[in-house]
C-alpha cells in the first residue's frame, strides 16, 4: 500500500461497525503522559455501549496490568486487569507457557516485570533489587549464578553498569540462557517530551552480550497469536489502534488485523505521508476523540448537565 492510499476516517459509524473488537494503545492515543486526552472517556463509553471489546495493549514494561487498572482510574476510567495486555504481562505467559521455564529470570527493568513474574510463579533477581550500582572493584569478582536461565530487559529508569555487567556475564557465558526483551521501542512520549524507551536499554546488552534478544512486546508476531488465542478474537473483526508505526502499527499488520494510527503521539502526519515511510496502517484519524459519534456526544452532555 503506498503512503497515499492511506485513507483517512471520514464516515465514523461505517467504521465503527467494522469491528467488534479494539485493541488500544494507551500512552499516545488515550493519554501523553499524566494528560488525559480529549474524549478519551466517552469514545471509550461510547465504544463499550455498543458491544464492543476492548482490551489495552500496552509495550509499558513498569507497570503491572494491577498497576494500570489504577492509572486507568486516576483518569476516571474503570477497566478490568483481564482487559490490559502489557509487554511485562506478555514476556511472564510466554516464559511460563511457551518456554516452560523453571529456572531464575535477572531482570533488567521495574516492578512491572517482576510483579507479573510473581504472579506466574516465577522466580528472579536483579530489578529494582540491583538498582544500586557497584565498585569496578566489585563487579570484577561477581560470579556466575547458575541459577539464572534467563535475562529479561525492559524499561529501566534505574539502569546502571552493575545491570548491564551482570546481564551481560550470563548471556556471553551461558549461550542456552534465554534473552527476551520486553518491548525495542527506541522512545516513548511523555507530556513534553520524548524520552529514551526500552529499547535503548536492549541496545546496550546486545552491544555487550553480542546476543539478539527476543522481543515479545509490539510489534512482535508472538504477542499477537497470544492476544488472539488467549481471547479468541476474529482478525477480521478486530482493529489495533495506535500512535506509532514501527510498534503499534506493524504489530496490526503482523497479525494480519486492522490498524488505526491517531497522531497525537510519536508518529505526525508528515512521516506518515512520507515517500520514505514504509509502514503503511489502513486508516488514520487526527485522534482517538475524533471517534465521537455526534448523537453520543450529545446523550452524554444532556446526561452530564441534568
Amino acid at each position: 500500500m503506498k503512503s497515499n492510499q492511506v485513507q483517512k476516517v471520514s464516515d465514523v459509524p461505517k467504521f465503527l461497525d467494522s469491528f467488534d473488537t479494539f485493541l488500544l494503545d494507551c500512552d499516545g492515543v488515550l493519554w501523553r503522559g499524566s494528560t488525559l486526552l480529549p474524549h478519551t472517556k466517552e469514545v471509550l463509553q461510547q465504544l463499550r455501549s455498543m458491544g464492543k471489546r476492548l482490551l489495552f495493549v500496552t509495550n509499558n514494561s513498569t507497570k503491572s496490568r494491577e498497576d494500570y487498572k489504577k492509572v486507568f482510574a486516576k483518569f476516571g476510567i474503570e477497566v478490568s486487569a483481564d482487559e490490559v495486555i502489557s509487554s511485562s504481562s506478555a514476556v511472564a505467559h510466554y516464559l511460563k507457557d511457551e518456554a516452560h521455564f523453571t529456572k531464575t529470570a535477572y531482570v533488567v527493568g521495574e516492578a512491572g516485570i517482576t510483579r507479573e513474574l510473581d504472579a506466574l510463579g516465577i522466580s528472579w533477581i536483579g530489578g529494582v533489587d540491583h538498582k544500586e550500582n557497584m565498585t569496578m572493584q566489585e563487579l570484577e569478582h561477581i560470579e556466575l549464578d547458575p541459577r539464572i536461565g534467563a535475562v529479561v530487559v525492559g524499561l529501566d529508569t534505574n539502569i546502571n553498569y552493575r545491570k548491564v555487567a551482570y546481564a551481560q556475564l550470563h548471556l556471553r557465558n551461558r549461550p542456552e540462557t534465554l534473552f527476551l526483551a520486553t518491548n525495542a521501542d527506541s522512545t516513548f512520549p511523555s507530556a513534553g517530551h520524548m524520552l529514551p524507551g526500552s529499547g535503548t536499554m536492549v541496545a546496550m546488552v546486545e552491544a555487550c552480550s553480542g546476543r539478539k534478544a527476543l522481543v515479545i512486546g509490539k510489534p512482535s508476531k508472538t504477542l499477537i497469536d497470544l492476544v488472539v488465542h488467549q481471547y479468541g478474537l476474529d482478525k477480521e473483526r478486530t482493529c489495533m489502534v495506535g500512535d506509532r508505526l514501527n510498534t503499534d502499527i506493524q504489530f496490526g499488520l503482523n497479525g494480519g488485523i486492522s490498524t488505526l494510527l491517531v497522531l497525537t503521539g510519536v508518529t505526525t502526519e508528515e512521516e506518515l505521508m512520507s515517500p520514505d515511510n514504509p509502514t503503511h496502517p489502513h486508516h488514520y484519524i487526527p485522534a482517538f476523540g475524533d471517534l465521537l459519534l455526534a448523537s453520543s456526544s450529545s446523550h452524554l452532555l444532556l446526561r452530564n448537565t441534568t
